[in-house]
């Protein structure tokens, strides 16, 4: 992950279709043609498990169908505790076999249409699975296939997040990727102390009152925001950080990101 952020290489966020779509054939190819252009730009693919709780269809599931190439630099796939025990297996199996390396690992966002991981399926005697326990048990059944990353909101109580952080390196943490962020953060750069590669997420989207949720309070959709000037004042305040793009325009964001990290 070092080598990324010295040979500036984005992060960007891929979406798989959602299991409900109305419009599965056309969302596939949206999906392969995204996924296709950033690996071609020499970016990161992030492919999400199941974001916001939407039931979505797996990388797993998506990349082979398509046959989609997966260069073990440049695929990441997000994995949450929202599965089942065999779920689970089946994801990391696959993503072992077609030659995923990176992982960034999440408690995750959950509904009444997901079942949650439990301690006693994985073998331990916890009550909830987070994403420190899930690491330990990719390790257990894939030792040393995969680097993983865990997520860090700087928008919870410190105290507390700060220590659920350092858990996660201890468990085995290879680097940390933010919440989306906006601007200066001084809890940005206490987490970049810690010495992991730290990846600053930046909202690409112009609908910045969608992150209201990420950040904890609301933020009025009529707020003026520039996500690529955003980006440009991220890449100057975080110098040594990577950059994770969430929500990007393939076409209109995509030419231009190049140009303002360098």
């Amino acid at each position: 992950m070092k080598d990324h952020i010295a040979r500036r290489i984005y992060h960007i966020e891929v979406l798989t279709p959602k299991q409900a779509s109305e419009t599965l054939d056309d969302d596939l190819q949206k999906f392969a043609e995204k996924y296709t252009k950033v690996l071609e730009a020499g970016y990161m693919a992030c492919i999400t498990d199941n974001p916001m709780g939407n039931l979505s269809f797996q990388a797993t599931e998506v990349i082979p169908e398509l046959g989609l190439p997966v260069p073990p630099e440049q695929v990441m796939i997000h994995l949450n505790t929202f599965h089942t025990r065999e779920q689970l297996d089946d994801i990391l199996d696959t993503a072992a076999r077609i030659g995923v390396r990176y992982l960034l690992t999440v408690t995750g966002d959950g509904s009444e249409r997901l079942p949650k991981l439990t301690g006693e399926a994985i073998g331990m005697d916890v009550r909830t699975v987070t994403s420190v326990e899930l690491m330990k048990y990719i390790q257990k059944r894939h030792p040393g296939v995969f680097t993983m990353g865990v997520a860090f909101n700087p928008y919870e109580p410190q105290d507390h997040e700060m220590e659920k952080l350092h858990r996660k390196i201890e468990a085995g943490a290879s680097f940390i990727i933010t919440q989306p962020i906006l601007g200066e953060d001084a809890r940005v750069r206490k987490a970049a102390a810690l010495g992991l590669p730290l990846v600053v997420e930046a909202w690409m989207s112009k609908k910045i009152s969608l992150i209201s949720q990420c950040v904890g309070y609301e933020i009025p959709e009529d707020t003026p925001y520039d996500p690529i000037e955003n980006l440009k004042s991220l890449i100057r305040l975080y110098p040594d950080c990577g950059f994770y793009l969430s929500m990007l325009g393939l076409k209109t964001q995509l030419p231009v990101i190049r140009d303002l990290w360098k």
